[in-house]
């Protein structure tokens, strides 16, 4: 499991103020003074003190559920981007190479009449098919037909590192097959109204869609939520999902046969052209509960259900009236946003998602400095040596377990900026016809992909992310920190402000990548990337009295009026962030001490520090977006990555002079203090 700062992941072209300036150019401070609403006590509300000037000047447009400083950075790689394409656009292709595919997906992206002409028809052939469906070896077909087309019915099966051996790749099962974004949205009571939201939509896009009168689309969609409903009450809650131990559960073919008995196990992965003597079933009882369903339910139900894996898999690639339709539930009414986004976005959405690095390429040549990478490299190393010198001075671990964990962090691969080995995409066919073709091809072709994998070993090489994305990554399964190219700009990392901003801002989030690999799961991997318990008995126990703490202070949080943050889910991020503070700080003072900065702007440098992490997450958000993200996202809401975070840093306490007299003051004996 790939671990990331949340849709703003920093990395840096940064190092040392000596390293990117002459001794004769002065840096500025890299804060914005209208940032800031300094009407404000630091210590009552540091959110609001740091951003609130921003959120007047920044107000959410319809387009958006949540607006921050990270969107603003996605918002110019997209123009960047756009750039890249209109020209790819203008300018004639060869035939069959990487920048004509591009080229061809995007205007068929774009091209609303064409799409509006041919309407639903694309899928109509496959949908005809599964109305067609007699017996339930045909449903089996069926679904590996759809498993193909990375439609996944009831569950998913995909290829990844061994968990325990990660040099091979391995086949997994993990739950899934469910539509609306988490499983409480099926369960509890004060969902209800968006369920009765989702069953219309439902309805709706079956008369759309699958043709079917008003009063039989009623019952489809019927029959499809009690099959989803059903998949939702047997699945692991996404705080249980974070448990890398408890998710793996490596057993021979054999065995999850005989686990599975009422579900065909064994033909279902043969007639996927898969060949593999174990699998790891990630919820082995979620899977045993979901075959029962599958052997109990009606030929209807099963039909009906592979039909809306169909549909809801096709609703941004068929004509507007299906994706204005789903946008008005999925968007509208669980995140409050008010307008779709623009086309051209949508498409640069789609391309990226199907030839990202034939883009990431172009991106990289436009519009990355070269000597960003080099630089960041130097970044990187310093707040490695102040994490190293973290664990050595650790009081409550020992001298064993800090041994494995220094090992651990040296150990770390870095990859900044894009891959030294791109994607290869002259495999994949694309026909200039329309786009519901090619994205069957692009399926294929994955799907090839994937199978391939499974005769090879691990790409250690491979990014999880493409260099045009406004994100950054720890994969405890690579032991890798990842930093695409597009996150290396301001307001994240600005070349003229001194290390007060950049330590702040970047130094920050990096540290908070590093720190991932002692989370609560990523702590559990080795130096190779493999689970294994390399931690002292004690050792444990006093991590997780730590993270309890963490987890309570987090969950005692009303984000919204009745409505708790979820400490347990966001536990790993809470942390990373928590180290990520430590760790740049401590890099901070390193750097002061050779080159000393000043007072500015009535600001002291470890002041300006706190101020450039909090505009890291400066943001205006919807409330039901608040509700969405809650249930959802592993990252606790921004303001609180804020509030909630620097309520733990001594440092933070002594920069602004926070006492007991302020609202988030918390003694020094009940603060976190784990990395």
């Amino acid at each position: 499991m790939k671990k990331s700062i949340g849709g703003v992941a920093i990395a840096a072209a940064m190092s040392l103020t000596a390293c990117v300036s002459t001794p004769k150019q002065e840096l500025g401070v890299g804060i914005k003074l209208s940032n800031l609403d300094t009407l404000v006590t630091p210590g009552n509300d540091f959110y609001e003190y740091a951003n609130g000037g921003w959120m007047k000047n920044n107000p959410l447009t319809a387009e958006y559920s949540r607006f921050g400083s990270f969107d603003q950075l996605r918002e110019r790689s997209n123009d960047q981007m756009r750039v890249i394409v209109d020209k790819l656009q203008k300018e004639e292709q060869k035939e069959g190479s990487d920048s004509w595919k591009v080229s061809v997906l995007y205007k068929e992206a774009m091209d609303s009449v064409k799409r509006n002409e041919l309407g639903v028809a694309p899928v109509q052939p496959l949908l005809d098919d599964i109305k067609s469906l007699k017996t339930k070896d045909d449903m089996l077909d069926m679904m590996v037909r759809l498993t193909k087309l990375g439609m996944h019915p009831y569950f998913y099966l995909y290829v990844s590192a061994d968990s325990k051996n990660s040099n091979l790749n391995i086949l997994n099962q993990m739950q899934g097959g469910y539509a609306m974004p988490d499983r409480d949205y099926y369960l509890l009571p004060e969902t209800k109204e968006i369920r009765d939201a989702y069953l219309v939509y439902m309805t709706k896009m079956f008369e759309l869609v699958g043709k079917y009168s008003p009063a039989q689309a009623k019952k489809e969609a019927s029959l499809v939520f009690d099959m989803e409903k059903s998949l939702a009450k047997y699945a692991r809650s996404k705080a249980k999902l974070r448990d890398p131990l408890t998710n793996y559960n490596k057993v021979s073919m054999a065995d999850a046969c005989a686990l599975v008995k009422s579900f065909d196990l064994k033909t279902y992965i043969t007639k996927l052209g898969m060949s593999v003597d174990s699998i790891n079933l990630g919820q082995p009882e979620v899977l045993n509960n979901v075959a029962k369903k599958i052997a109990s339910s009606s030929i209807d139900q099963q039909k009906a259900y592979l039909m809306w894996r169909v549909i809801i898999n096709t609703t941004s690639i068929l004509n507007d009236e299906v994706a204005e339709t789903t946008f008005e539930f999925f968007s509208k009414k669980l995140e409050g946003i008010k307008e779709m986004r623009p086309r051209w976005k949508r498409a640069l959405s789609f391309v990226n998602g199907t030839m990202g690095e034939a883009v990431g390429q172009l991106y990289v040549a436009e519009f990355f400095p070269p000597a960003a990478k080099q630089r960041m490299v130097k970044l990187v190393a310093n707040l490695q040596e102040a994490l190293g010198e973290r664990i050595e001075n650790l009081t409550w671990m020992s001298h064993e377990t800090k041994e494995k964990a220094l090992e651990k962090l040296k150990s770390y691969t870095v990859k900044i900026g894009y891959p030294d080995k791109w994607e290869d995409y002259s495999k994949l066919y694309i026909q200039d016809d329309n786009l519901w073709a090619n994205t069957q091809r692009i399926a294929e072709w994955d799907y090839a992909k994937e199978l391939k994998k499974l005769s090879e070993p691990v790409d250690r090489a491979k990014w999880g992310m493409t260099p045009q994305t406004v994100n950054a990554y720890y994969n405890p399964g690579t032991n890798e920190i990842c930093f695409p190219a597009a996150i290396l700009q301001y307001p994240f990392f600005d070349m003229t402000a001194d290390d007060a901003f950049n330590y702040g801002a970047i130094g920050v989030v990096i540290g908070h990548e590093m720190t991932h690999g002692f989370d609560d799961s990523g702590r559990k991997y080795n130096k190779e990337g493999n689970l294994e318990n390399w931690w002292t008995k004690q050792d444990t126990e006093n991590f997780n009295q730590e993270a309890k703490k963490m987890v309570d202070f987090f969950s005692s949080i009303e984000v919204a009026p009745g409505v708790k943050a979820n400490g347990a889910l966001t536990l790993g991020e809470n942390i990373a962030d928590h180290g990520g503070l430590k760790i740049s700080f401590q890099a901070f003072q390193k750097a002061l001490k050779e080159h000393p900065l000043e007072t500015k702007d009535g600001f002291t440098p470890a002041q300006r520090f706190y101020l450039a992490y909090a505009g890291v997450w400066a943001q205006n958000i919807r409330p039901a977006a608040i509700l969405n993200r809650t249930k959802t996202d592993e990252h606790s809401l921004g303001m609180w990555r804020v509030n909630g975070a620097l309520r733990q840093i001594d440092t933070w306490y002594t920069a602004f002079n926070v006492t007991a007299k302020d609202s988030l003051f918390i003694p020094k004996k009940d603060r976190v203090d784990i990395w």
